[in-house]
């Protein structure tokens, strides 16, 4: 089977026009060579990729006919990615929200209209005093 229809049938990317890309961008080797979408896939190949900040690592165990349900993925693939992998992804998105919360810091287009039209209510009410 290709890798691209392998990656896909194993719900690793969401279309095979996704891994065809990930492939052209160097992005997935199989047995530590860079490969193409065309790259046949066998039993006991050792697949990495790297998708969201996390270079992925997964043996083949077996070949699906088609796109398998998500329940059954785990007989046809091993995933040997680390755990700090997936930690240090959550330690970004952690990194971010510490920097600026939402809400906080420098106020946004639509916060500074509103902060102007809270001003000119009180300029609008003076005027009618008048």
């Amino acid at each position: 089977m290709r890798i691209d229809k392998y990656l896909w049938c194993v719900r690793y990317y969401k279309t095979r026009n996704m891994v065809t890309e990930a492939c052209k961008k160097n992005q997935v080797t199989v047995n530590g060579q860079v490969s193409k979408p065309s790259k046949e896939v066998f039993p006991t190949d050792k697949i990495t990729f790297r998708k969201d900040q996390i270079t992925y690592i997964i043996t083949v165990l077996d070949i699906p006919q088609n796109r398998v349900g998500a329940k059954l993925v785990d007989i046809y693939r091993k995933d040997e990615t680390p755990a700090e992998a997936f930690e240090h992804l959550d330690m970004i998105r952690l990194s971010k929200e510490h920097y600026r919360k939402t809400g906080t810091g420098r106020p946004t287009k639509k916060d500074r209209r509103d902060i102007d039209d809270y001003g000119n209510d009180f300029i609008d009410e003076e005027d009618e005093l008048d």
